[in-house]
């Protein structure tokens, strides 16, 4: 690292991230909260995750982009909680500039992956009410491998010319020190003592063909839904196709509605105090992993009753072993 005559920095190697600017002061207070939703997230997304993979009866489509979606939970939350707590509770506020940028791919890319099993999962309800007599055909295992292997392609393709663009662009900056608990991208290229209207214009892009398609789809998909459900006869039928939607109803306003919030204050809001930016950025990623197990183990039978099992039957212990047995010989198969 180089601080040149005009007090701009060449090509930092090592930046410090603040944490939540003018809250340093109560950041150990604010870890304990931070810390028991990450918890609480890895324990409901990594219980759904066993009790999908160990139940036969739900390997249907639903579930498998339930426990895609799960999974990508746990991933998105591990890629900030621990280093944020680090800032919080131990003082290590520095990271390696390409570190930095390494979590800031990993939280972009996250975040698209998630963005797409929501949609995957809005057109799989959409065939579901309106063609159900074509889903099996439609919604085959090998269609979920290919929208996983999708969805994960198209977060990380569109992820990486943002690191590029800083990498090889941005060489002079202002200060090495982020103004935020995790590396997000606007945040670092503000730093910049150079032209940013490129990164500025590509993050923008990203950002709204990703989440722009993908709302624009799952709305048309949840209005075609409606349409089929209230132009069915029975009262019954109306409310138990409604009710299978409901979970995913409230997951997707809870992501959207964050992301857009963050998104714009975080941008347009020169008004708004620093630290609720930083407050929402860090609501909008601990947030989602917490509340979707626990709207779908609220909201889906199937689960409801599994956790209720496993924790209130006398087998519960056996439902254990089973598992780990399992496990066990699946290992000495391979």
């Amino acid at each position: 690292m180089f601080k040149l005559n005009n007090g701009t920095v060449f090509m930092p190697s090592v930046l410090t991230l603040v944490g939540i600017p003018g809250l340093e002061t109560v950041q150990s207070w604010i870890g304990i909260p931070f810390c028991a939703m990450y918890i609480i997230a890895l324990f409901g997304n990594s219980l759904i995750l066993v009790i999908i993979k160990s139940e036969r009866s739900l390997h249907e489509p639903m579930y498998l982009l339930l426990a895609m979606l799960g999974a990508t939970d746990i991933a998105l939350s591990t890629c900030i909680l621990p280093k944020m707590l680090g800032i919080f509770w131990f003082h290590l506020p520095k990271i390696y500039f390409d570190a930095c940028l390494l979590q800031m791919w990993l939280i972009h890319t996250l975040q698209s992956i998630e963005s797409g099993i929501l949609l995957a999962m809005a057109l799989d309800r959409y065939v579901a009410i309106c063609n159900p007599l074509r889903h099996a055909t439609i919604f085959t295992h090998q269609l979920l491998t290919q929208i996983g292997v999708g969805v994960t392609l198209r977060g990380a393709l569109l992820a990486t010319p943002s690191i590029i663009l800083i990498k090889c662009r941005l060489k002079y900056y202002w200060t090495t020190v982020v103004s935020h608990s995790y590396c997000e991208h606007m945040a670092i290229v503000k730093l910049a003592a150079e032209d940013t209207r490129i990164n500025k214009i590509y993050g923008l892009f990203v950002a709204f063909s990703i989440l722009g398609f993908d709302i624009i789809f799952i709305t048309l998909s949840y209005i075609q839904i409606f349409i089929t459900v209230f132009s069915l006869p029975q009262k019954e039928a109306r409310l138990k196709a409604f009710n299978t939607c409901i979970a995913h109803i409230c997951v997707f306003l809870e992501f959207y509605l964050l992301a857009f919030f963050s998104f714009f204050t975080h941008r347009f809001g020169f008004h708004i105090p620093p630290y609720i930016h930083i407050l929402l950025s860090n609501l909008y990623l601990l947030v989602p992993p917490l509340l979707n197990p626990i709207v779908y183990g609220v909201k889906t039978k199937q689960i409801r009753d599994r956790v209720s099992h496993i924790f209130h039957s006398k087998d519960a212990s056996g439902f254990l072993i089973n598992l780990l047995s399992n496990k066990k010989n699946l290992h000495e198969k391979h």
